[in-house]
């Protein structure tokens, strides 16, 4: 165990510091996007510049050890992880002063429902405002839901105004009658709650609440793909978040309970082998079709206590993978068959992103189970140069589009962001200083170098798909989507029972 004292770095330094970051900004907040997951927490620190680009101020992460399929299931040790990302996160910028952040939020108890909703119209020749647009969505939010569930989102998708029918923006017309249909996502309470104590004990304060497919959509989705219809797949630890768009609106999400860490699972039971042997032989060997690898190629495994090595051949290592990501595909296949999107609808095809979308040849076992036309969603068209390679990997998807999201409410006026966001240049303000007592655990030793390869297979390869190439600068679509999400869960935290934390 090993114990650090948060925030001892000359915290009287910090002000100066951020002032210097205040007078570069321009009048651009500094933005940190916290991903909880299941295997990493990770905190990035961002703020764009001239041209729209995010800067990379800062980037921690640590093991996720109280989280499980999406969920907070130990309170305790999930703040020591937010404190050790966050910790990691000022040190690699001392400069930056930290204390509010944007959390992503999945997890099997992530359910959605479509409703609809209208309202008659005080004056009718008067031009509709968007006071009225939230009257509406305000009105969704009284939407029945089964008791311990919380509302989480009210995503408008196309509105109408007496007879004229699929409007995307209805502010400016006149009419008498003015409805919406609605995409409604809910969450367990319970569930919820322990997101946000743990980040508050972290000595944090969350601004927002963000599905976590729909961040990792505005990283690594575009105008055009908006336009023409994609899932987004993100392939996380403990669960594969999906979210759905056609004809420019979100048509459907959806939380799938399997993800990487049911891969390693699968391996450790299947071999018969260590937990972190099974972890290191996905990541190093891992393929996602039995046909992508070699027949004739063995992994050696030492074993414990001088008992003999054991060989694996890779096509069985892949063979255990395949069985589990298809499970996860046609599940995927499933939720596009309700809403009518199968059958190439989405012209778009499937955007695979998160951290179980490295696997090798996942792009073609995805086009083989949905018939759609797959691709790796990567976050980087978003990041200015300079930045860390490391942060361009889809398992950071989710972080960077937190930030976005941000950006989206700072940009749009949202009011949820203006009420304490001053000055802008500061970033989020001064952080609480205290002592936290981390338990920072005993790395795993790397296995990659005891593993021998025989003949490990490396002709007739398919190819690694290339980075995608950089779309147009323009995020309009994008932004009109990210308007329509400006439900936060912040004030759903201000029971009376919560108030003692």
């Amino acid at each position: 165990m090993h114990t650090t004292n948060s925030h001892n770095m000359n915290n009287e330094q910090q002000p100066n510091g951020a002032a210097s970051y205040a007078s570069a900004s321009a009048g651009r907040p500094i933005i940190v996007g916290l991903d909880i997951g299941t295997t990493k927490i990770a905190a990035i620190a961002g703020r764009k510049n001239e041209f729209g680009k995010l800067e990379i101020l800062g980037f921690g992460r640590a093991p996720s050890l109280g989280v499980q399929h999406g969920m907070v299931l130990n309170i305790e040790k999930t703040i020591q992880a937010i404190s050790q990302a966050m910790d990691e996160c000022f040190r690699s910028n001392p400069s930056l002063i930290l204390d509010e952040v944007y959390v992503g939020i999945a997890g099997h108890h992530i359910k959605s429902l479509t409703t609809r909703g209208d309202i008659v119209r005080k004056n009718p020749e008067d031009e509709i405002k968007q006071e009225e647009i939230q009257n509406l969505i305000a009105d969704q939010r009284r939407t029945y839901i089964p008791a311990g569930d919380q509302i989480i989102d009210v995503i408008p998708q196309t509105f109408s105004v007496d007879n004229f029918q699929d409007i995307t923006d209805p502010i400016g017309m006149n009419g008498v009658k003015l409805g919406a249909s609605f995409h409604i996502i809910t969450g367990d309470r319970n569930a919820i709650k322990n997101i946000h104590r743990s980040v508050e004990k972290a000595h944090l304060k969350t601004r927002d609440l963000v599905l976590q497919p729909l961040a990792s959509a505005a990283a690594v989705m575009s105008d055009q793909d908006l336009e023409s219809g994609v899932a987004i797949v993100d392939i996380g630890g403990g669960t594969t978040d999906l979210a759905i768009f056609y004809e420019g609106v979100l048509k459907h999400t959806a939380v799938i309970p399997f993800g990487g860490e049911n891969i390693t699972m699968d391996i450790k039971k299947g071999l018969g082998i260590l937990k972190t042997q099974a972890e290191q032989l996905k990541i190093q060997f891992g393929c996602a079709l039995v046909e992508g690898a070699k027949k004739n190629s063995f992994i050696t495994i030492p074993q414990m206590k001088g008992l003999p090595p054991r060989q694996v051949s890779m096509p069985l290592l892949a063979e255990i993978i395949q069985a589990r990501m298809s499970e996860i595909l046609d599940f995927v296949s499933y939720h596009l068959k309700n809403q009518g999107l199968d059958h190439g609808v989405l012209n778009g095809g499937i955007i695979l992103t998160g951290g179980g979308s490295q696997l090798a040849h996942l792009k073609q076992l995805t086009e083989y189970s949905t018939g759609l036309s797959a691709r790796i969603g990567y976050p980087n068209e978003h990041l200015a140069s300079g930045h860390l390679d490391e942060l361009t990997k889809p398992v950071y998807s989710t972080c960077i589009g937190l930030i976005l999201k941000g950006y989206n409410d700072f940009e749009t006026g949202n009011p949820r962001f203006s009420e304490s966001f001053m000055p802008w240049g500061n970033g989020f303000g001064q952080r609480a200083v205290a002592d936290v007592t981390a338990v920072v655990p005993v790395e795993t030793e790397a296995i990659a170098e005891q593993l021998d390869t025989t003949e490990v297979a490396s002709e007739s390869e398919m190819e690694t798909e290339e980075l995608q190439a950089k779309q147009k600068h323009s995020r309009k679509g994008l932004r009109k989507l990210f308007d329509s999400i400006k439900g936060g869960l912040v004030d759903i935290f201000s029971d009376e029972e919560d108030e003692k934390f």
